[in-house]
């Protein structure tokens, strides 16, 4: 990925995953220019392959992310690595510069943010280096593929969402515990659906996640016990990448749902800041490749409509502008000799 970044552009997308090259096809396929900033640290990257999206299910996240950036440039896009660390609005209010740690800078009409997130994952020993294999977050993205293992939900969060999680688990497999990892444990009906499932609760702090042979072996409690799993189900605390944008007063928040942090915006990508859109796991922490892709989508036309409606008024500005100093009126009825 090297396209020569030119000096300004329509759009600057920041971050090349699906959410942001889907924005950048949208764009570049209505003739804008068009440039995707990418750091190259994909969220999905650790995975095998990218699942739950049709016609392209297993493919290796690498793979689909190169055949994007094929596309983008297909239609005129530039595709550029990089990593974006600043952007602020321009003197003349006019657009924005988008600041790069290299020290190159870009201009931008419009940005659309699709940087992703970072997985913010519990600190235990073992845990993050089996990342993406058989410790998983999402029974959508990589459940078929420890199906029928013996799985252990880790409680991380809000106890309900680890319940939810472990509902979500037990459709897999017949063999899943749910670890609170020092929480208090589910109660009242919460306690009795667990029950009625065959989950078992296992209370006690988890203080290590123990493999063998490249493959994990158990959840070692803090006192000693060993509780054999095969797969390990987890919810990262979810963090998007949006520090960048502190410099135009948009800042991450925390998400209503207690998961994490990340930029609120409306339905079509727009946020808060005039100019400014978001799509993909930036907004949407729990969207997937297809949902980020979609979003991508729909900011991607909802901001060429924002800057045909920008062009529109500065046409029509100069069609109504006073004829030149000591020209002379058309006649009536008739265009003018000059372009407007």
């Amino acid at each position: 990925m090297g396209d020569r970044l030119e000096d300004g552009y329509d759009v600057v997308v920041v971050g090349g995953g699906a959410a942001g090259l889907n924005g950048a096809l949208m764009l570049a396929r209505s003739r804008r220019t068009v440039a995707v900033i990418d750091a190259g640290a994909p969220r999905n990257a650790p995975a095998e392959g990218v699942h739950g999206l049709l016609a392209r299910d297993g493919m290796a996240p690498g793979e689909l992310l190169e055949r994007g950036r094929a596309e983008v440039r297909h239609y005129g896009g530039h595709a550029v690595e990089g990593e974006v660390v600043g952007a602020r609005r321009d003197g003349d209010g006019d657009g924005f510069t988008v600041g790069l740690a290299d020290g190159r800078a870009v201009r931008a009409r419009r940005i659309l943010v699709a940087a992703g997130l970072i997985d913010e994952l519990p600190d235990i020993p073992g845990l993050a280096e089996r990342w993406g294999r058989d410790v998983v977050h999402c029974p959508y993205c990589h459940g078929w593929e420890v199906r029928d293992r013996a799985i252990g939900v880790l409680a991380t969060g809000p106890m309900p969402m680890a319940v939810h999680q472990a509902h979500l688990f037990r459709q897999l497999s017949a063999s899943v515990v749910l670890l609170t990892d020092g929480r208090p444990a589910p109660s009242g009906e919460q306690a009795e659906e667990l029950a009625a499932r065959g989950i078992r609760v296992v209370e006690g702090e988890v203080a290590a996640v123990e493999a063998a042979d490249d493959r994990i072996a158990g959840l070692r409690l803090a006192d000693g016990t060993m509780v054999a799993r095969e797969a390990v189900a987890v919810a990262p605390r979810m963090r998007a990448r949006a520090g960048f944008l502190a410099g135009l007063g948009l800042h991450p928040v925390e998400h209503p749902m207690g998961v994490g942090e990340h930029i609120p915006a409306e339905p079509d990508g727009r946020t808060e800041v005039e100019g400014v859109w978001v799509a993909g796991n930036t907004t949407d922490l729990s969207a997937q490749v297809g949902a980020a892709a979609a979003a991508g989508a729909a900011a991607g036309a909802r901001i060429n409509a924002d800057l045909i409606a920008e062009d529109t008024r500065a046409a029509l500005a100069a069609y109504r502008a006073p004829f030149p100093a000591g020209g002379e009126a058309p006649p009536s009825g008739r265009a003018p000799l000059w372009p407007a």
